[in-house]
């Protein structure tokens, strides 16, 4: 059996400038999809998929997600004086256990390679997962690192969540090479970010969910920029695939990319609807601006 998956790491460090003048003064993490915040959502998927530490990289100004993940016991005594028990409850189930948050700062935007590298004291010498808060994916059964996960235990090496876009799209996004599909499950031949129209390898495009194997780090380590002048993530994960296996998990959900605003509008409209408690009145309201 391959190495047990027990932290993710959440690179949170961006400025959000797509989100001005919202981000100003608010981490663009902390955005809420109906009423949790970006991050929540994501720690919610890692915790139902087994993580048990959460290595957040953060920036400057992004005070407010370490709060979040810590109690506030002025409120908690407000609720409890107020019989609010349900509220209450909600709180304590939004926090990891103690000890089991760790924050780092990422000191300089030199790219998602450079965040993930700016976790490797904390995740030390073991398999991780990376998540990224700007992704979140809804799933009607078991979330999309679950799905991971379950490929990484039958399969072990390193495991990325793609979906498939149309063929004019592969330009905007990381796109993988294949060889034969065993289920949804293909082997990772090649990696190509950004392809120029009409040369992509294939339709599937790499989401942003990631297991890795700590060689990662390694890797990492060199600090070479590429495309932007930063330092990518696909450009060490193409070097660890010259020696460890990858494979592609075509996940099943719906994923709605909350870094831009129609897709963190789609997002809210679509888990809203999820809710029983407010698709009713959501749906009316919709009906109401068509």
């Amino acid at each position: 059996m391959p190495a047990r998956i027990r932290k993710a790491v959440f690179p949170v460090a961006g400025l959000g400038t797509r989100f001005l003048p919202a981000t100003k003064a608010m981490p663009k993490e902390m955005l809420t999809v109906v009423d949790k915040p970006l991050i929540q959502h994501v720690v919610d998927e890692a915790r139902e998929a087994g993580i048990e530490h959460f290595v957040f990289v953060t920036g400057r100004n992004k005070g407010a997600i370490e709060d979040h993940f810590d109690r506030l016991p002025e409120l908690e005594e407000t609720l409890a004086a107020r019989g609010k028990t349900a509220e209450l409850e909600l709180l304590a189930s939004c926090l990891p256990d103690a000890g089991c948050a760790s924050f780092v700062r990422q000191q300089a935007p030199l790219g998602l390679g450079h965040a993930v590298w700016c976790a490797r004291e904390i995740v030390g010498h073991e398999p991780f997962a990376v998540i990224l808060p700007d992704v979140l994916v809804q799933a009607p059964g078991k979330g999309c690192l679950a799905q991971m996960l379950d490929v990484y235990n039958s399969h072990g090496g390193n495991i990325l969540a793609v979906e498939p876009v149309p063929d004019d799209q592969t330009k905007n996004y990381g796109v993988v090479a294949i060889g034969e599909a065993e289920g949804n499950v293909f082997p990772v031949t090649g990696m190509v970010e950004k392809p120029a129209p009409g040369t992509a390898p294939s339709n599937l495009t790499i989401l942003g969910r990631y297991i890795l194997q700590p060689e990662m780090f390694d890797l990492l380590s060199a600090q070479e920029k590429g495309s932007g002048g930063e330092i990518q993530l696909t450009d060490s994960m193409l070097k660890l695939l010259e020696t460890q296996p990858f494979f592609a998990v075509e996940y099943e959900g719906r994923a709605f990319d909350c870094g831009s605003k129609p897709g963190f509008l789609a997002a809210n409209v679509a888990y809203a609807l999820e809710r029983p408690d407010l698709r009713d009145a959501v749906v009316a309201e919709i009906k109401k601006l068509l």
